[in-house]
């Protein structure tokens, strides 16, 4: 792996997390650290991490909370628990909230990097990052020609709908969307976005399954939505 993958540590037994810290430094990983469930959560919207490592048993917010708060938000991010929990019902219950691995303690370090590993180059070869066509709903987008179904998108258009694909499911915050793609976090360019996403939901079409939803006070998600479930059709200059 190279310095480029960023893993977040959170476990609350301060020994192992700087003996795991340092050997991943080693290994030329760029490791923080957290104690907790809630200081990871204050870590996670402001740096982009390939990878969380998570004990389960913590205070404030535990390690199953975290997962689900990270999977409410960055549904892509990999977890992987590091835990003492051995019992069948605990590793059902990460499984099941989305986890991507799961270690026991204690455990062989080397066995660690492996997973991680593992890990990450089953993300690298499903990253959609390296897409360049979606298909959403009944409509084929080509961020190559600038064309969504048949309707052809201006350029500004085009690179905010291909950041929404790029990162399906996951929030997209307002001020990362502003300085990607204005370079500047301005009232005038706030209302810019607004305007443009609001054009990207007219053209998906009130029927399409793929809503662009407004997460308030944060930015923007592009989801599938099952049924007729109601989603926000345009929103205020200020959000």
């Amino acid at each position: 792996m190279t310095q480029s993958n960023h893993i977040l540590l959170v476990e609350s037994d301060a020994n192992l997390s700087m003996v795991v810290a340092d050997y991943l430094r080693g290994k030329s990983y760029v490791v923080d650290t957290a104690r907790d469930g809630q200081e990871a959560w204050d870590l996670i919207p402001k740096r982009h991490y390939d990878i969380v490592l998570s004990n389960i048993t913590m205070p404030h917010i535990n390690g199953y909370e975290l997962l689900k708060l990270i999977r409410s938000s960055y549904a892509t991010m990999p977890v992987m628990f590091i835990s003492d929990k051995k019992d069948k019902d605990s590793i059902i219950r990460a499984y099941e909230l989305g986890c991507d691995d799961y270690i026991f303690k204690p455990f062989s370090i080397d066995i660690l990097t492996y997973q991680i590993e593992a890990i990450l180059r089953r993300c690298q070869l499903e990253n959609p990052k390296n897409k360049t066509e979606f298909h959403l709903g009944n409509l084929h987008y080509d961020s190559v020609r600038q064309i969504l179904g048949e309707q052809h998108l201006s350029t500004r258009e085009n690179d905010l709908l291909l950041m929404f694909c790029q990162n399906m499911n996951s929030l997209v915050e307002r001020n990362y969307i502003l300085m990607s793609l204005w370079g500047e976090d301005t009232y005038f360019n706030a209302r810019s976005l607004s305007v443009y996403v609001n054009h990207l939901r007219k053209y998906l079409g009130e029927h399409s399954p793929f809503k662009i939803i407004s997460v308030h006070g944060k930015g923007y998600k592009l989801v599938e939505m099952e049924g007729t479930e109601t989603w926000l059709a345009s929103e205020a200059p200020g959000e």
